[in-house]
């Protein structure tokens, strides 16, 4: 969800403005998902490397993040919306986990789309964590080497119970990943959009489902195989 920074420049207004006012993207593209039958959505809410921008703008982020958090319980429930989280969560403020947890644990019973915010998240991060917890498990001969397999490492990711995404999202027209989902994304499709995120909406997410859904996925054999 990129661009709120930009978007906020644009008006003439410090960044936060741009944060606040993605909160509406965040709410047409849930609700546009659930109308659509999209069973998992991942937004990009907060990186590792996010931590390192200017503290005011941490602050502002991490105070919205609990304010919106408590405003849309509602709103997730009646749209039968399943919060869940992933990332270094122990990282973020006490309110923030403990808004978060329980907003989980209100709409954990709903089984429409499943909303996961990755927060204090990164990539390599994720790789980094399974790596070691694997190490533990083996030190504890609870797994052997030779049975790793990209199934076995895929457990112990943070992400294991979310679905390799089909179709990444990119606004603002920035051509890389920035370390999102890095093992998930290997044969996602990849859909860029120059619009920034505040002011991205349904019918800009039914654009870049139409162009997926226009597309042959190979998955590394040819279209023959794959047409036949």
């Amino acid at each position: 969800m990129d661009g709120n920074g930009r978007w906020a420049k644009s008006k003439g207004a410090a960044r936060i403005f741009g944060h606040k006012n993605a909160i509406s993207a965040v709410r047409d593209v849930t609700e546009g998902c659930a109308e659509l039958g999209v069973q998992y959505l991942t937004l990009y809410a907060f990186s590792t490397e996010n931590w390192s921008r200017p503290q005011t703008e941490v602050k502002g982020l991490m105070q919205l993040l609990v304010h919106t958090i408590k405003n849309e319980i509602k709103t997730l429930q009646k749209n039968n919306v399943k919060l869940n989280a992933i990332g270094e969560l122990s990282t973020l403020p006490n309110n923030c986990q403990n808004e978060l947890q329980e907003a989980m644990d209100q709409t954990k019973a709903n089984t429409g789309l499943t909303l996961t915010l990755a927060l204090s998240y990164s990539g390599r991060w994720e790789i980094v964590d399974a790596v070691k917890r694997i190490a533990a498990a083996a030190v504890k001969n609870e797994i052997k080497p030779e049975e790793i397999d990209s199934d076995i490492f895929r457990s112990f990711l943070m992400s294991k119970d979310i679905p390799d995404p089909e179709l990444l999202i990119r606004t603002s027209g920035e051509m890389r990943v920035s370390n999102f989902l890095m093992w998930q994304l290997a044969y996602t499709e990849i859909y860029i959009t120059p619009k920034l995120w505040p002011d991205f909406r349904k019918v800009d997410l039914h654009q870049a489902i139409e162009s997926y859904q226009n597309r042959e996925r190979r998955f590394g054999r040819i279209s023959e195989q794959v047409n036949s």
